[in-house]
């Protein structure tokens, strides 16, 4: 069934959903989960549109039944880590090749898929400032490489100041890139002040296989610069942050937690879990800690 015009600013999260398919029917349900909630705002009313979404909900249905024993479906903090990783190692495999030179059209798209699964995570609530600056940074660098590559100019490396005169070009499936960008609009207005290099804000986002920090050849001589987790420095290639549990408040007692508290320690703990998995061991020590802190003190 042909996407309503009105619903164009879904295309691109429908055709993620598709292409995850049999890859990874988790990211497959959440896209058109999130497809289907913007598809109810931008348009509701208009019978082409109804038909549409009504046949989305059908499929979001059929899907939740097939995926019925899936932690990540009937659990929303593991699907919530499930999305947030697989964005954030998409995000961290095309921030690499950037920083070490290498553009193609699998890092573009890659950084691309990356924003439209941090956009996806909006269906578990509000997205945290971190993820809304990678989503904005992703897009940006995916627009900007892709119009440096198609006027024959050598993009730059690595974290740069967003431009603020370059707007994202309006192109469709058919691009020569291979894949759409016209969700993106344009970025005028968007950028920060300054450049994304400057702020103090981590451009490591977690769980990736086999995929670190360390400096690349061609990612100049100081390699990646320092990498942080709320304001704990990093040097690059490091794989563990520089302070440890021994450093964290001791347990006091008769500490008040609430059932908030206890669903973020879970979360935290899901999220160590994951990145235990891909090999990670900064990751999960971070969230670990953040865990034994909440527990222990019951603040973050």
């Amino acid at each position: 069934m042909a996407l309503p015009p009105q619903l164009k600013p879904i295309q691109h999260h429908l055709r993620t959903a598709q292409e995850h398919e049999k890859r990874d029917p988790v990211v497959s349900y959440y896209c058109r989960l999130y497809a289907m909630q913007t598809g109810m705002k931008l348009d509701s009313k208009s019978p082409e549109c109804r038909k549409f979404l009504v046949k989305l909900m059908d499929q979001l249905e059929s899907m939740k039944k097939e995926l019925a024993d899936n932690d990540s479906i009937t659990q929303e903090v593991v699907g919530n880590a499930h999305i947030e990783n697989y964005a954030l190692k998409m995000f961290l495999y095309a921030d690499n090749e950037d920083r070490a030179g290498r553009f193609h059209k699998n890092m573009i798209k890659s950084f691309y898929s990356a924003s439209l699964l941090l956009d996806v995570l909006s269906v578990f609530g509000e997205l945290s400032e971190e993820n809304i600056q990678h989503r904005k940074y992703a897009r940006w660098k995916a627009t900007y490489i892709h119009n440096c590559l198609k006027n024959g100019e050598t993009p730059q490396a690595g974290p740069i100041g967003m431009d603020e005169d370059r707007e994202a070009d309006e192109f469709g499936a058919e691009g020569s890139s291979g894949f759409g960008l016209s969700h993106g609009g344009s970025f005028r207005g968007e950028q920060p002040s300054q450049s994304y290099k400057d702020q103090d804000r981590s451009l490591d986002p977690g769980p990736a296989p086999g995929i670190g920090f360390t400096p690349s050849p061609g990612s100049g001589p100081t390699g990646p610069p320092t990498t942080t987790f709320n304001n704990i420095h990093i040097p690059p290639g490091a794989h563990a942050p520089a302070n440890t549990p021994a450093e964290l408040p001791p347990p006091t007692g008769g500490v008040h937690l609430s059932p908030e508290d206890y669903t973020k320690a879970q979360k935290y703990c899901k999220y160590a879990g994951s990145a235990l998995q891909y090999e990670d061991v900064g990751t999960a020590i971070q969230n670990l800690q953040k865990a034994l802190k909440l527990l222990t003190t019951g603040k973050e």
